[in-house]
């Protein structure tokens, strides 16, 4: 690809196809062009294997040598950010908090409406204890379990309490155990 033909912004999601996180990346990508629509230039998707689930970012801004007159591509740097990394990160983005980082990145000075009023809420009261956040776990587990969802959450909670998971007993928490760490051969 010449580098003429270079859209930027330019966000790129690099996905594992083995693990089948090809709806996630589609979704993370629509989700960005609904938000930000020709404020990026690009976003592409680049399918992968080992597990991988990154979100890029490419900027330009002018070299500290060219002058304001000229406007040649050799007086362009391309910056290159990283805004989400399943390994480092941990697990997945929120969809609120993959536009935030975006936003930060391209346009700092941007309302991105209720997804920052959630943010600034959240920040505010950071200190309520961890009290709250064991009640809000237990509380979580209620509720998956009353749903008779499972999950690795509930199964988490469950064995932090040192129960037994709902509906058997301990074969069926190992075998939902497996199924939870369960990833391509690529991936491990």
């Amino acid at each position: 690809m010449a580098e003429s033909n270079l859209r930027l912004p330019r966000v790129t999601i690099q996905f594992c196809t083995q693990c089948k996180w090809n709806l996630r990346a589609a979704y993370f990508a629509q989700e960005l062009l609904q938000t930000f629509s020709t404020s990026l230039g690009e976003i592409s998707l680049q399918p992968s294997t080992g597990g991988v689930f990154k979100v890029d970012i490419y900027t330009s801004f002018p070299s500290a040598s060219s002058s304001s007159s000229s406007s040649s591509s050799s007086d362009i740097t391309i910056q290159h950010t990283s805004l989400w990394d399943r390994k480092t990160d941990g697990g997945f983005p929120e969809t609120k908090e993959l536009k935030r980082r975006v936003r930060d990145v391209i346009e700092p000075r941007r309302n991105l409406g209720h997804v920052d009023r959630d943010y600034n809420s959240r920040k505010e009261p950071a200190a309520e204890g961890a009290a709250d956040e064991e009640q809000r776990r237990e509380t979580t587990a209620a509720a998956t379990t009353g749903a008779g969802a499972g999950g690795k959450e509930e199964l988490e909670t469950i064995a932090d309490k040192g129960e037994e998971s709902p509906g058997g007993g301990g074969a069926d928490k190992a075998e939902e155990e497996n199924a939870a760490r369960r990833t391509c051969e690529d991936c491990q």
